[in-house]
């Protein structure tokens, strides 16, 4: 990259990277730096904020997706596995857990298994996790990223090379069931629900075991179901109908600013909510001069609370 400036003519110093990284050396350079934007975890994020320079950061994802009984399944499962497929499952953003409505539970895993995706046995399940989290509950980072046939590999069994990822039955939600984590890899969980406040309930304990801030979404034509979504939801974005991890980064038909730093509110511990872009790399100036005032009257503002008596001068004593 540094070649390809200087073959433009740019400075090749305009990007720098540690060769070597340690804690040292990272806290260094974002003492030195202008702005930092921490994308690394918490522990980074931490770091940065109190480098002593201004920072941006970014919380970790579990994107839940609920699909409801309006759902168009079809479409819902394509756009699944564009999300859960980019970058072998790696964003913050791919699809982790799917919360269906009964009626569709059944149609939808099938729709799934048509877009490509392999649906675990038990016993499968369970190699599964084995293979992705150690004894402590540590995610094992060789089965990070990785296409869907080599982790069912790593798993010790096969599965058809044509299959770009696995499908398992979440059981439970909570600290002692990770699949109801993050997976960060081709391989995401269903649930089954009943009700629209069962869906709800379940999408806040989801949020509770990881992912509170980042991002959810739905596939639903009832106004009433996204609606109650977006003010249950602990989260700084929702998509509607859309390829999760495509569309929370910003896409040219849903207006979402473009990015791949996505902050995720007090709820994730980052001091913005908004998809981190150009703006946030700016210092803007205002240049502020008088103009005619336009200001509501003091009754309307203060409602019930307003006491004229409170505004009137003080009566002074004659001398």
């Amino acid at each position: 990259m540094r070649e390809a400036l200087e073959r433009e003519g740019a400075p090749a110093d305009i990007l720098q990277c540690l060769t070597r990284v340690n804690i040292a050396m990272s806290q260094a350079v974002m003492a030195r730096a202008d702005l930092v934007i921490a994308t690394g975890g918490q522990a980074m994020v931490r770091a940065a904020y109190s480098s002593g320079t201004p920072a941006y950061g970014v919380g970790a994802g579990n994107a839940t997706m609920i699909i409801d009984e309006t759902a168009d399944v079809a479409d819902a499962a394509r756009n699944t596995r564009l999300s859960k497929t980019s970058d072998f499952g790696s964003g913050c953003s791919a699809d982790g857990n799917l919360v269906i409505e009964a009626s569709v539970f059944d149609r939808m895993v099938a729709q799934l298994e048509r877009e490509g995706g392999y649906l675990a046995s038990a016993a499968e399940t369970a190699a599964l996790r084995r293979v992705m989290w150690d004894a402590d509950g540590h995610r094992r980072p060789d089965t990070v990223a990785i296409a869907a046939p080599r982790l069912a590999a790593a798993a010790g069994f096969t599965i058809p090379a044509d299959r770009t990822f696995l499908i398992v039955r979440g059981d439970g939600i909570g600290a002692d069931h990770p699949w109801s984590g993050e997976k960060l890899t081709t391989l995401l969980a269903v649930y089954r629900y009943e009700g629209f406040d069962q869906a709800l309930a379940m999408m806040r304990a989801i949020y509770e075991v990881g992912g509170k801030g980042h991002s959810c979404g739905i596939y639903s034509f009832d106004p009433d179901h996204i609606h109650r979504l977006a003010l249950a939801a602990p989260v700084s974005r929702i998509m509607v109908r859309q390829p999760q991890s495509k569309a929370n980064a910003g896409a040219f038909n849903n207006g979402m600013p473009m990015t791949s730093s996505l902050g995720c509110g007090t709820w994730g511990g980052n001091v913005v909510s908004e998809n981190v872009h150009l703006k946030h790399y700016m210092n803007t100036t205002w240049v502020s001069s008088p103009i005619a005032e336009d200001r509501p009257p003091d009754g309307e503002l203060f409602g019930e609370f307003y006491d004229p008596a409170l505004e009137a001068e003080p009566a002074v004593a004659a001398p």
